[in-house]
């Protein structure tokens, strides 16, 4: 690591702008953090020479003046957008081979505006987890585990399904990622490293490009070091595509400008539903020192009630799993990606199948064809659906009193690899206070507040209304201040 590898994005720009340093000598310092971090697991694919290329081409937009909002700050991708002529494998060994001969959008405004690709970085497979465990390339250990990388005392996860992304920022080998959150899978990995991520309105950000899990919840957004870093990559990946039938046509704020630091007068929800059973002591602490935080800075806290939060994990995984085995449907073995051989056309598909998804992936096939199946879809599914909008409009409800609420974004601190993964449902568990907003299809963000007593990450959660990200970043970045999170992980340090 060096002094380059430390910095946010604001900086880099400002040292960019003022010639302070080049975007090919930023680039190759993140070049070498990328093969410091390989003990971590992080890249599934490295690219180098690809960064390099795009650095001086970056270099030579600036000195002609026509640098864009982004030039020239090394990222990396989660392996979940497609990137042109790169491999991407969702994590899976059923895309096995799959090089997409087109690019996201998210990731094509990104080059638009001059970020430099590092490579794709590891995520639970197709986005399904919730500790970035269940990869086929293996698990992603997080930069804050104790000990020396390969010798760690205890390997703890990064969160799931954005564990890549969010261990990649800790680490400091890249100055932001690209994250997507079905149920939490920005947020929690962002609580679980002490980094920033933000998940936005769904609609806001285009998922054409973006292997699917589930259409109608999945959404794409930003993952830093920073709450100013994460509205200044917002900005350029958001935008309306008509390629993208969910993409919602409106225009794209400043979201850098409205970090104005004033939020006296604004009205904090705090929803008494999230004070779950099971709650640590030190989370709900954190949470009540959240609450001082912004009561400080001007807000007002106010009581609200979002009374079907208890049915969201039930109904998220009803609607997830039967999103998933509709899109995952065509991972079949004929036109790209692994193929198993078999006797007859059935078997080669069982075969492909079989060998290609993980036990993960697996079981929320089975899970999402159960509940779409003849007899069961009006009683899971549909109650599902209904639930979901109940969901909804108890949010709505709740945003006549205020303009933005507060939770926790995780139970707990992170735990180790190997503490849950025998109990499923366990595992779910880790999403309860982020599901919601996805069922909602609300702006959230996770913002690191602390350290727990074994010295791990903390993070508090701002929920928006929708299209209201610029009170939430605004928001967050004052408990960003309050909070002075200054820890760095035991690799960094």
């Amino acid at each position: 690591m060096t002094a380059l590898t430390h910095l946010t994005m604001a900086e880099a720009l400002d040292g960019l702008a003022k010639k302070e340093f080049t975007a090919v000598e930023l680039t190759e310092a993140h070049v070498r953090a990328v093969e410091a971090v390989r003990p971590f697991n992080i890249f599934i694919t490295e690219t180098p020479d690809a960064a390099l290329s795009m650095a001086k081409a970056s270099d030579e937009r600036r000195a002609q003046g026509t640098a864009g909002p982004m030039d020239g700050l090394p990222i990396a991708v989660k392996d979940l957008f497609c990137t042109k002529g790169v491999a991407t494998t969702a994590g899976s060994h059923i895309l096995d081979g799959f090089k997409p001969e087109y690019e996201s959008t998210v990731t094509s405004q990104l080059w638009r505006d001059g970020a430099v690709m590092l490579g794709k970085v590891n995520l639970d497979e197709f986005a399904m987890g919730s500790a970035t465990i269940t990869a086929h390339q293996g698990e992603t250990v997080s930069p804050w585990s104790p000990g020396a990388p390969g010798a760690w005392e205890k390997k703890i996860v990064a969160g799931g399904s954005s564990g890549g992304s969010a261990a990649v920022i800790a680490a400091r080998a890249a100055l932001g990622a690209t994250g997507t959150d079905t149920g939490g899978s920005i947020r929690q990995p962002a609580g679980y490293t002490g980094t920033v991520g933000i998940k936005p309105t769904y609609g806001r950000c285009s998922r054409w490009g973006i292997v699917a899990y589930a259409s109608s919840l999945d959404q794409a957004g930003p993952m830093t070091r920073t709450v100013e870093d994460a509205a200044i990559m917002l900005r350029s990946m958001c935008g309306f595509d008509p390629k993208d039938s969910t993409s919602v046509d409106m225009p794209v704020p400043d979201f850098r400008a409205a970090l104005t630091g004033d939020i006296r007068g604004l009205r904090v929800g705090i929803p008494k539903e999230y004070r779950v059973e099971g709650l640590s002591a030190e989370i709900a602490a954190l949470w009540d020192q959240g609450i001082a935080w912004l009561k400080e800075a001007g807000a007002e806290p106010v009581e609200v009630s979002l009374p079907h939060t208890k049915y969201a994990l039930a109904a998220y995984y009803i609607i997830a799993p039967a999103e998933a085995s509709s899109n995952l449907a065509r991972y079949d073995g004929v036109r790209y990606g692994l193929r198993v051989e078999g006797g007859n056309l059935k078997e080669m598909y069982e075969n492909t199948r079989g060998a290609g998804f993980g036990k993960e992936v697996q079981r929320r096939i089975l899970i999402g064809t159960y509940v779409l199946s003849a007899g069961y879809y009006d009683a899971y599914y549909n109650k599902a659906r209904q639930v979901r909008t109940r969901i909804k409009w108890d949010f709505d409800e709740a945003f006549k009193s205020c303009d933005v609420i507060l939770t926790p974004t995780a139970p707990s601190t992170p735990f180790a690899i190997g503490e849950k993964m025998d109990d499923p449902v366990q595992m779910y568990l880790n999403d309860v206070f982020t599901v919601p907003i996805n069922l909602a299809g609300l702006p959230a963000m996770s913002v690191p507040a602390g350290l727990g007593a074994d010295g791990l990450p903390l993070g508090l959660q701002l929920i928006g209304r929708p299209f209201d990200e610029e009170t939430l970043l605004r928001v967050g970045q004052v408990v960003e201040k309050a909070a002075n999170f200054t820890a760095v992980p035991p690799f960094v340090a």
